[in-house]
């Protein structure tokens, strides 16, 4: 009775904790003081030109926030001038695209926009007549010395960015070329992050590869895929289409297949995943990241789940945000908008993520299943500026899931027990869970390369009941437990060597994972996990790298069991290791 009305008293909580904060920061259409509204913005004008310096009437320009957090895609129109002149917008950076029948788009990246200023920038557009007509001519000898045709230019410093050769090679500017982003990378990796689920990477050793390819100025399209040839046949393909040029400034869109064979005469497991994400911004405050999943998986019969997100974020005054979030209880925080941090390769690693995204592969009564769940959270944040970077977070949260995912090692007679070959766990229907918890966070950036994270949380998660006469879901249920984790993310200034290292400690024999979503979002596991990334000396082209990740490296929190089904032991992680190379080019 007491949990029924706690249940109660914290939904009624999380509805009128949503009306206040809508109501404090004027979502509603309330309108806010001047002084809150127009003090700290800025304005964006221009000139759009073609070669000639023409004025280029009727142009369309569409500006696009880098940020999406803090602003919509504004869309203007160029005057008989060939001016244009933006509405008042929240300081930042801003994609300009430019497009006009007869020309080629013209597009100026990282326009800063800075407050109580206004900001000029100047695109020239370039005829699509004079495009082909280049095209059409025989090159000529070079009059001034230098080889090249043509420049891009950048709109603030007019700096080249990219110079066309008569032979149709490009080149970049020292710069450009020192900074720029890898368009490919390839791994040779033996081992699997997530191991005891065959719908994941296969644990044995296989090659990796995602390709970064730029469509129409703007968009990208990411390409994935992935192979293991050792034991038992894998393989899978991931594409990820980005409008916007990047995960952060709008919708992207990813499809995923997946293909493994169980062992050498067992049966075949085919997989399918779409999903759908982008976010909204209503008003300088309030912003949405939303999206979704579907998912197909085959095992001799088939078992589908649709799993929808979202996040309403909230900038409050005093440097504080709230957010409200409704997820899938097996989502990546990385999809709801989670920050993709700027560094090489950054974009293509999350591309190879998409191959591991699947939910885990579970099995009851003859046909297969899918771990699923809900995850809903309300939090609050507090970000403190300065030399040193620190957040503060303090959230409520609810977890409900219906097939809770719990792994195990070992051999047991039971059919519901989906024995992984490769890497010699198990994943089992733990049945139903339902927990409220609250977690207490601080993140601190004390340099470019060092950050530290602690995190306190208190949850429920599955554990045994001490009765396992009967089958071993009859034998478990929830609990509540503490646990405190940190984490160091580091970067070695002389070796280059990054390193990104947690343990977690759980107050108690838990089987299930403890606030997953907070673990996600934190970098951490179940006990000590370990991230390695060693840049190679250079003896060929591209960036080579040496890669190692561990997973509960100590194999801690193993609890044995024994009943009718045979003798085994669970845990909330399995120890896995995975390493190899890749290389970047």
């Amino acid at each position: 009775m007491k949990r029924r009305q706690l249940r109660r008293v914290f939904s009624g909580s999380l509805v009128l904790g949503a009306a206040i904060l809508l109501f404090w920061t004027g979502a509603w259409g309330v309108p806010r003081p001047r002084s809150q509204t127009k003090a700290s913005l800025g304005k964006l004008t221009g000139v759009v030109l073609d070669l000639t310096g023409i004025p280029q009437m009727g142009a369309s320009v569409r500006l696009l926030p880098e940020n999406t957090v803090n602003s919509n895609a504004v869309e203007m129109l160029t005057n008989t001038s060939g001016v244009f002149a933006s509405s008042p917008l929240l300081p930042g950076l801003y994609t300009v695209r430019v497009t006009l029948a007869g020309f080629l788009p013209g597009f100026e990246r990282h326009v800063q926009v800075s407050a109580n200023l206004t900001t000029l920038v100047r695109v020239e557009l370039e005829s699509l007549f004079t495009s082909l007509d280049r095209l059409r001519q025989q090159p000529t000898p070079s009059t001034d010395g230098e080889d090249w045709k043509w420049v891009l230019r950048s709109a603030a410093a007019m700096r080249p960015v990219l110079q066309w050769t008569e032979s149709g090679q490009s080149h970049r500017g020292p710069k450009e070329r020192a900074s720029a982003n890898p368009h490919a990378r390839l791994e040779l990796t033996t081992g699997t992050r997530r191991s005891g689920s065959v719908s994941n990477i296969s644990g044995d050793a296989g090659t990796a590869f995602a390709y970064d390819q730029e469509l129409w100025g703007m968009d990208r399209l990411l390409i994935a895929g992935q192979v293991g040839y050792e034991g038992a046949p894998a393989a899978g393909l991931a594409t990820v289409w980005l409008p916007t040029g990047s995960f952060e400034a709008g919708p992207h869109t990813s499809l995923v297949l997946r293909q493994a064979k169980l062992g050498s005469a067992g049966p075949t497991f085919r997989g399918l995943r779409i999903e759908q994400g982008g976010a909204l911004g209503l008003g300088d405050r309030v912003s949405l990241q939303y999206g979704g999943e579907y998912v197909l998986v085959s095992l001799n019969s088939a078992a589908t789940s649709v799993r929808p997100r979202a996040v309403l974020n909230v900038r409050l005054d005093g440097g504080w945000s709230a957010a409200l979030i409704f997820t899938a209880e097996t989502a990546d925080p990385m999809s709801e908008g989670g920050e993709v941090r700027p560094e090489a390769g950054a974009t293509l690693r999350a591309a190879l993520d998409q191959l591991d995204a699947f939910p885990v592969l579970l099995w009851r009564g003859g046909h297969p299943l899918l771990a699923d769940g809900r995850h809903e959270e309300i939090s609050m944040e507090r970000r403190i500026g300065g030399r040193r970077t620190t957040t503060l977070q303090f959230a409520a949260m609810h977890d409900d899931s219906h097939h809770s995912a719990v792994f195990g090692r070992g051999i047991a007679n039971h059919p519901d027990f989906f024995q992984d070959a490769i890497s010699g766990g198990f994943a089992y229907d733990g049945g139903s869970s339902n927990s409220w918890g609250a977690r207490a966070a601080v993140r601190e950036k004390l340099s470019d390369g060092l950050e530290v994270a602690a995190v306190y949380a208190y949850a429920g998660a599955l554990t045994p009941s001490g009765s396992l006469d009967g089958d071993l879901r009859d034998g478990l249920e929830t609990r509540y437990f503490n646990s405190l984790g940190a984490s160091v993310s580091a970067r070695v200034p002389r070796t280059r060597t990054r390193l990104v290292a947690g343990y977690k400690w759980i107050g108690g024999p838990a089987v299930s994972r403890l606030d997953g979503f907070g673990d996600s979002l934190y970098q951490l596991d179940p006990y000590f996990s370990l991230q390695v990334r060693q840049p190679l000396p250079k003896f060929g082209p591209g960036r080579w790298e040496a890669l190692a990740e561990c997973e509960n490296l100590f194999a801690q929190g193993y609890l044995e069991m024994a009943n009718r089904d045979g003798n085994f032991v669970l845990v909330p992680a399995l120890r896995s290791i995975r390493g190899g190379v890749s290389l970047q080019f």
